[in-house]
């Protein structure tokens, strides 16, 4: 197998994003106050159910939904200060997406080596001499027995296992997976994440991939949980954002509550640096 070296793995970092749709019936909060990093080289899952908001945030950290509020940072580049222009660019170039149905991102009538061509279409000037060749690609995953053969014809692991090629076809710094298993048994299910894996170990690539299934999130190494549209970084929740609101009111996360549940009592202390909520049962315990 010949690895073909790629771009360094690109950061990301999420800042207190959120995101509102806006319908005839009113509006609905899909993303509340989202504060997360990625290290370059990072491979990612997105853990939720379906409704909780994480295929929202695959959309806006990829450029193709605009937040209502806060910044997303790919490599250190604010993409909300960009043109539609410059995220073009930014997708054709750095960033490589695979979104959730693997019909969507192939070519039937064309061959796996005809995919991962296609796909490098929008890469011009310098960076398209450096681009790896399909057959180099598929060979460095170790796909070369699907590349002569049209994709309409294979399975949906093998489909699935192409997309993730094509993904990788521009040699992006950042790859954003949607759902990759969601329609595959099993074994197809484990081989398209041993893929997923084999991205961040031989390229460097940063990797997040969004799922509703906990044992590929394992597989996948760190796991943000992601629920009605709040974010629980295990490693940075200590940090999270909340919103007074002009009532004085204040909606704690998730994971706030289960410590300090609905009718429980709380101390307020104050510090030169802010405040203090400590559950009193808590504290006698200590």
């Amino acid at each position: 197998m010949t690895t073909t070296p790629l771009e360094t793995g690109l950061s990301l970092h999420c800042e207190r994003l959120g995101h509102v749709y806006s319908s005839p019936t009113g509006e609905t909060v899909a993303l509340q106050d989202v504060t997360l990093t990625v290290r370059p080289g990072e491979t990612m899952a997105v853990l939720g159910p379906s409704g909780s908001g994480k295929s929202t945030l695959l959309s806006v950290v990829a450029g193709l939904l605009r937040p209502t509020s806060g910044q997303v940072y790919v490599g250190g580049d604010d993409m909300t200060a960009m043109s539609e222009r410059e995220l073009l660019t930014l997708r054709s170039s750095r960033l490589g997406v695979v979104v959730q149905d693997p019909a969507r991102n192939l070519l039937p009538y064309g061959t796996a080596e005809d995919n991962v061509r296609f796909a490098q279409r929008g890469v011009k000037g310098f960076r398209r001499a450096s681009l790896p060749g399909p057959w180099t690609l598929l060979e460095a995953l170790g796909l070369t027995h699907l590349a002569g053969r049209p994709v309409g014809g294979f399975s949906g692991g093998e489909q699935q296992r192409i997309a993730v090629a094509m993904g990788m076809a521009t040699s992006p710094g950042l790859l954003l997976v949607d759902e990759p298993t969601s329609q595959l048994d099993k074994t197809n299910r484990d081989a398209v994440v041993d893929l997923i894996g084999e991205v961040g170990r031989q390229f460097g690539t940063t990797v997040v991939v969004v799922t509703h299934d906990p044992e590929v999130a394992e597989q996948l190494g760190r796991t943000i949980v992601i629920t009605e549209g709040r974010a629980d970084d295990g490693q940075q929740h200590w940090q999270q954002h909340v919103d007074i609101g002009e009532d004085g009111t204040v909606r704690l996360p998730d994971d706030v509550l289960r410590q300090l549940p609905p009718g429980s009592r709380a101390r307020v202390v104050r510090r030169p640096a802010g405040v203090e909520l400590v559950r009193e049962d808590a504290e006698e315990e200590a």
